[in-house]
């Protein structure tokens, strides 16, 4: 029986196992050749001595990635608090109305947000009509913040909102009891309960936002370049392919060790909870 059990356990996951290697573990070493060879495929390590030609790329994305993170974090938990103590059928339709944007394809939200955000767009037709001058956006990092927060705001709301919903409310009720104000039943009980959701939703916004592409490019007129726009304008030419490559790896070894450090602080709570 547990041999019958154990057979069609391995073969429903057949699938899984075929479509992991396929498009996963196979460009992941695909990207590892092109990382440590040349265009002729001598191995080489130059791919990664060219990598200090882009140290300005990867501290902008990452400080970029850091502030929209921290942003959405600052919106994002209260927001979550609020929609995760409201009634039932008011969280339905806030959930809703969280996710509505993200029906919409990300190149046309941000396309939405070119519109509003050009010198001619909505905002200074606005602005010129009350006489409150205008303001240029476009082609800054501040344009670029404001989409990557945009876009990537419900996975920072979603996770929080779905731990804070699942607490106990005696917990809360007893911290009441106990003397504790309502800014002391936040930060001492609610915040620390509810930290698995804050990292969940930190990882979901930043990995995304570090290796975006489009939302720099569209928002950011060019004017600069994240890491993304590099990796794509290396593939673009193939006599730098292998050194797109390297920085591929790299980006995803920061990415690595990101959700590396994230799922340490999740394992030290749940430590801590036993």
């Amino acid at each position: 029986m547990n041999k019958t059990k154990s057979g069609l356990a391995r073969f429903a996951a057949a699938p899984h196992i075929v479509w992991t290697v396929m498009f996963i573990v196979a460009p992941l070493l695909f990207v590892a050749y092109y990382t440590f060879t040349n265009a002729d495929g001598a191995f080489t390590f130059e791919n990664i001595f060219a990598l200090k030609d882009h140290i300005t790329t990867f501290t902008l994305s990452i400080s970029l990635s850091v502030i929209a993170t921290f942003i959405c974090f600052l919106i994002g938990y209260p927001l979550a608090y609020i929609i995760a103590r409201s009634k039932e059928s008011s969280q339905k339709i806030m959930v809703m109305l969280l996710m509505l944007p993200m029906w919409t394809n990300l190149l046309i939200r941000t396309y939405s947000m070119m519109a509003i955000m050009d010198d001619g767009g909505f905002l200074n037709v606005v602005l010129r009509y009350f006489n409150l001058g205008e303001v240029h956006l476009i082609g800054t990092k501040g344009a670029v913040i404001f989409g990557m927060v945009y876009d990537f705001l419900p996975y920072m709301v979603l996770p929080i909102y779905t731990t804070i919903s699942k607490l106990d409310s005696n917990l809360l009720e007893a911290a009441s009891d106990l003397g504790c104000n309502n800014f002391g039943v936040l930060t001492k009980i609610i915040l620390p309960l509810s930290s698995s959701g804050v990292i969940s939703g930190i990882t979901m916004v930043f990995v995304p936002s570090i290796s975006t592409f489009y939302i720099s490019q569209k928002l950011g007129g060019g004017t600069f370049e994240l890491i993304g726009d590099t990796i794509e304008r290396q593939f673009q030419n193939s006599s730098t392919y292998n050194v797109g490559a390297a920085i591929s790896l790299v980006m995803m070894v920061l990415v690595l060790i990101s959700l590396a450090i994230m799922n340490r602080f999740t394992e030290g709570e749940g430590g801590s909870e036993n």
